[in-house]
């Protein structure tokens, strides 16, 4: 790790979904449009090729990730870098990927897909949970800022274009209830949120696409503090570290001047709080 706020210099086209890995002590992340998989342990890192999109994962053991890919959800085995499917995602649709994605507190999986252009109302938002994919939200054009309240009560997330933030209540099995209503409005500043990410206090850390930071925001929603990138496209945090204190957040090269040369690299910032562990899929 270095002491400039990098923790890897691999230049991602578009670096996503960045997971703690609670029982390796590890962080995973995708390049999603290099169609690979990167481990880093703050020292060394290693990566494996994959034969199509792939954009988020959760932890299932030591040794396996529920991985979303432009096709399906896979069980991916680290050890030999086999990947078995679970379930189709979008299979038969080649004009959407997925996107966003996170295990929730009662051992499900929440991802969204969208088109490979983010064509207005291409994709949706699914939840895995006992073997079963459910659409939640349909005609969703970038799904994005996935993450769950510390007691478990409560859902966010966003369509980026949007602008807005959506907050939702869970029943006991974790499934939706209720609408969706805005909890976050940044329509009005201009400001994109991409992926995002709860701490242990209930504050929301939102990635925030073209900003080049992430800024946190109170359980009521209310503006707290922004920590600075040294690149723009920021696109999604994670808590990790021995004692969760570590915010990592991974960035974007597409489009970006050779002159950014940070852009694409995947960073690591002290926030001066805690995160939440992140949960574990059960099959």
């Amino acid at each position: 790790m270095t002491d400039d706020g990098v923790l890897s210099r691999t230049k991602c086209a578009l670096g996503e979904g960045p997971l703690w890995h609670p029982e390796r002590q590890t962080l995973f992340w995708f390049d999603i449009l290099g169609h690979r998989l990167f481990e880093h342990d703050g020292t060394a890192e290693r990566s494996w090729p994959l034969d199509r999109a792939a954009s988020a994962a959760g932890w299932v053991d030591r040794d396996r990730l529920l991985i979303a890919t432009e096709t399906d959800l896979c069980l991916f085995d680290l050890a030999t870098g086999k990947a078995d499917s679970l379930v189709p995602l979008e299979a038969d649709n080649p004009g959407t990927r997925s996107n966003d994605g996170r295990a929730d507190p009662y051992g499900g999986f929440w991802i969204g897909t969208m088109g490979h252009a983010g064509e207005a109302g291409a994709g949706a938002i699914y939840r895995y949970h006992g073997g079963e994919l459910r659409v939640l939200y349909p005609g969703i054009s970038i799904p994005n800022a996935t993450c769950f309240s510390p007691d478990g009560q409560f859902a966010f997330f966003t369509d980026l274009p949007t602008g807005v933030i959506q907050r939702v209540a869970l029943d006991a099995e974790g499934w939706p209830k209720g609408t969706p209503f805005p909890w976050l409005d940044l329509s009005g500043e201009g400001l994109n949120p991409d992926g995002a990410v709860i701490d242990a206090q209930g504050n929301l850390w939102s990635a925030q696409w073209g900003a080049g930071r992430v800024a946190c925001y109170d359980p009521e929603g209310r503006f707290l503090r922004a920590l600075d990138l040294p690149t723009p496209q920021t696109t999604c945090p994670a808590f990790g570290g021995a004692e969760l204190s570590r915010l990592f957040v991974t960035s974007a090269a597409e489009g970006r001047p050779a002159e950014d040369r940070l852009a694409g690299c995947t960073f690591t910032l002290e926030p001066g709080l805690r995160g939440q562990a992140e949960h574990r899929v059960i099959l």
